[in-house]
């Protein structure tokens, strides 16, 4: 198994001892981990706001509460233009990195989670937004279905996204792609719907997403991302190493809160 900041992660208060209905969907299940995490908001703070179907949940019952007068001063930094056209829409005050440098807490989701909260993040194109926020945050908070949870990052089979520049990016796709020959690493140019021959799709930075599929653990995963990040033409990439404090997770059997420590 790949390895990357293996801090002690232990079970916290949890309401696993409660099974959840049956009947609930996936969407349900990120709906119930989304508003677990809001109760980790306070008055006064910072939040980072997350991109994605889980986080927007969080978005919204953040205003929900703003609403109702449960939660006061609270100023949101959004990740994406998509969460901040939701917040504006939503009635939630909004800043940026510029003028609160430090985020008190962040609440997303993921595309996976390894056993030490390492995670894979950006298939929906918001990777570096997301890690700036986050990597800022004194607390990040991770909401996913139990969907997410893998053995190690790429274990899915689906994407790890990396960003990079439009330039020669089909030089950059090929870099990539040696990198991780070892692990059986297929590296895709991603477009917009249409098929193989559609534009590259775009990220809000104006740049483009290569997405590694691995047959294979990669391995180290901090000696992975320092190869990635030595490659010109690469922006950053969708492994978030060491940033998470904590991970909610709805399942069936209940939900669970995880922290990491050390």
């Amino acid at each position: 198994m790949g390895s990357a900041s293996n801090h002690l992660v232990t079970p916290s208060a949890v309401d696993s001892s409660s099974p959840l209905p049956s009947n609930l969907t996936q969407d349900d299940l990120k709906k119930l981990a989304a508003y677990k995490a809001v109760e980790y908001v306070k008055s006064g703070m910072v939040v980072g706001l997350g991109t994605g179907s889980t986080a927007k949940h969080a978005v919204s019952r953040i205003s929900e509460l703003l609403r109702e007068g449960k939660l006061r001063d609270v100023i949101g930094i959004p990740t994406s233009t998509t969460t901040h056209a939701q917040a504006v829409s939503l009635g939630i005050p909004l800043s940026d990195l510029d003028s609160h440098p430090v985020v008190d807490l962040s609440i997303d989701g993921a595309d996976e989670v390894d056993p030490s909260l390492n995670l894979v993040k950006g298939r929906g194109g918001s990777l570096l937004r997301e890690k700036m926020v986050e990597g800022a945050s004194k607390k990040f908070v991770v909401i996913v279905d139990e969907s997410k949870l893998v053995k190690h990052l790429g274990g899915s089979g689906l994407a790890v996204p990396v960003e990079v520049v439009p330039f020669c990016c089909d030089f950059t796709r090929g870099k990539l792609e040696e990198l991780f020959k070892e692990a059986g690493c297929t590296a895709k140019l991603r477009v917009t719907s249409g098929g193989e021959t559609a534009p590259p799709a775009v990220t809000d930075n104006g740049n483009y997403v290569v997405d590694l599929y691995l047959e294979r653990d990669m391995g180290d995963l901090e000696a992975a991302s320092e190869k990635i990040l030595r490659l010109p033409g690469v922006v950053e990439h969708g492994m978030f190493l060491g940033i998470a404090t904590t991970l909610i997770v709805a399942g069936k059997a209940g939900m669970t809160v995880r922290d990491r420590f050390g």
